[in-house]
């Protein structure tokens, strides 16, 4: 059969493990890119890679490459192309865009364009045009263009690969299946022993566990792919993909979920029986701080919450909690925990060994790996033994932020002392700290102002620079040689005397149009009479 490019898309952070995932499945020429991970393979692949990819959220099959560098151009090169043997008149496409380019500033703009090439393309050889249908369309057309590097490529997978099928009902915030497969294959277990998860949610990395252990193909579960409505679309061939299950294995320990909400532990047993794995999947109703040590070795992924969803104080009890019982009730296991908030892994209180930089929607994490043991680090690392390192450095900064949202700079010894804990309220002292760094660089350009000042009457020899605007009102005599202007007895910010201007003289006080008037409070003058 013959092999053509295929391309993976996943999230950043993911694109190794999909890449072992792409090689186990038999692809050719894998190369790891950005968010993607290119590949060759026939048409089998491709069935394969959307049935059976865990970390892939859609998998496309590029039809051509070209430069182009405004709209005209990618217009005129899709136009050229013979879609009679892919599309017909009575079909229904949609056009998806991505966009890296100075040139080309709108990728809306670009999916129009390539509409109307392809529409115009059926117009004038058939006189009459497919439609565009955004729901469930017969042939998804993806272009992504990169400076002046163009891609055209049909999406074969349809709707998001992370939906599954086999969740029923979500919570708040629920995690992407994607990104929970992607999690457990980076801890690098694979069913030799338990799995536990403290706060399951709507049970999410319990389901995603269970298919990795059993080895059973995330796709069982889903309704259709888009390569499905293709021409040349193999329904035996894919049959015999779809029911193959000679891989699949028994898994003969178990997976335990956890959350302290009822509500939830209830949502969670809906999905574990809509995907069939009641039989290995435990879920009970439980706080974490009545989490007991297991009593066979296991492995703990938590997923706690990281968002809006908690009042910060509470937060932050959260994650002190944790890590107080991972310390005293998971000793010789291991545990990883994904958070976006560095102030709420210090509440963990425990050393990580591993961090992974991941992103969960548009949130920078890290997901971290606590090994847990009794005694001390020494003890446990052994006498001139080093410990195992499962994963290469990260390749950039993870831009974590704190428990209230906002992205803070690395710490330092002097931020570690003033931790969260009790009534230390982090969010008032950063605020104070920019305040007080405002007001005295806004201290320190006025003294510099005063300064030059300064700098320039003693070089004219007369007055200050700031008094010349006087010397019109005064005849072109300095302000100071003034004898109907008195001195005041309060200096300005230079601390010199400043002048009076009094129209009599200093005879009477200060008049506007015909009346008095007086000074009230605020520094606001009504007018009398």
């Amino acid at each position: 059969m013959e092999e053509f490019e295929l391309i993976a898309k996943t999230f950043q952070g993911l694109e190794e493990v999909l890449a072992k995932e792409l090689v186990a499945l038999g692809a050719n020429n894998v190369q790891i890119g950005r968010r993607m991970v290119s590949f060759t393979g026939d048409k089998a692949l491709m069935y394969k890679a959307n049935f059976h990819l865990r970390t892939a959220v859609r998998i496309l099959k590029p039809i051509m490459h070209f430069k182009a560098k405004d709209a005209d151009e990618v217009y005129d090169v899709i136009k050229a192309v013979d879609w009679e043997q892919y599309i017909d008149c009575n079909s229904t496409f949609s056009v998806d865009s991505v966009v890296y380019s100075d040139v080309f500033r709108h990728s809306k703009f670009v999916a129009y364009r390539v509409k109307d090439a392809i529409a115009d393309h059926f117009n004038e050889k058939c006189g009459k045009r497919p439609s565009v249908r955004l729901n469930n369309p017969d042939l998804t057309f993806h272009i992504h263009i990169a400076g002046e590097d163009c891609t055209l490529a049909f999406d074969s997978s349809g709707e998001s690969l992370h939906r599954r099928g086999y969740r029923v009902e979500t919570g708040a915030a629920p995690i992407n299946e994607v990104l929970a497969a992607g999690m457990i294959l980076l801890t690098g277990w694979d069913g030799e022993c338990d799995f536990i998860d403290p706060m399951c949610g709507s049970g999410t990395i319990l389901i995603e566990a269970a298919l990795i252990a059993k080895n059973i193909a995330p796709g069982v579960f889903r309704h259709g792919y888009a390569f499905e409505k293709w021409k040349d679309f193999d329904s035996e061939l894919f049959k015999t993909i779809y029911d193959d299950d000679s891989a699949e294995r028994e898994f003969k320990h178990k997976i335990y979920g956890y959350d302290v909400d009822g509500r939830m532990v209830a949502c969670a047993r809906r999905n574990v029986k809509s995907a069939m794995m009641g039989d290995v999947i435990e879920i009970e109703c439980r706080d974490i701080k009545d989490f007991v040590e297991p009593s066979e070795r296991a492995i703990m992924i938590v997923n706690p919450p990281y968002g809006e969803r908690l009042q910060l104080e509470n937060l932050l009890q959260v994650y002190k909690e944790l890590g107080s019982r991972l310390k005293h009730a998971f000793q010789g296991n291991e545990a990883w925990i994904i958070s976006s908030s560095y102030d709420c892994f210090d509440q963990v209180g425990l050393k990580a060994s591993a961090r992974l930089p991941l992103f969960n929607g548009d949130l920078d994490c890290e997901f971290r790996k606590y090994e847990l043991f009794a005694g001390g680090y020494r003890g446990f690392r052994g006498e001139g033994n080093e410990l195992k390192k499962d994963f290469a450095p990260l390749k950039r900064k993870s831009r974590l932020t704190g428990a209230d949202g906002e992205q803070r700079p690395p710490r330092t010894k002097e931020r570690a002392a003033e931790n969260f804990i009790g009534d230390i309220d982090e969010e008032s002292l950063r605020r104070r700290r920019e305040l007080e760094s405002y007001f005295s660089s806004y201290k320190s350009k006025r003294s510099a102002v005063a300064r030059k000042r300064r700098q320039e009457a003693e070089e004219n020899g007369d007055r200050p620079a700031y008094r010349a605007h006087n010397d019109e009102r005064c005849g072109g005599r300095p302000a100071a040689r003034n004898e109907r202007r008195p001195e005041r007895d309060f200096k300005g910010r230079d601390g010199e005397k400043r002048p009076v201007v009094r129209k009599d003289g200093g005879k009477r006080p200060f008049t506007r149009k015909d009346g008095d008037f007086k000074p009230l409070r605020g520094g606001k003058r009504k007018e009398r009479g």
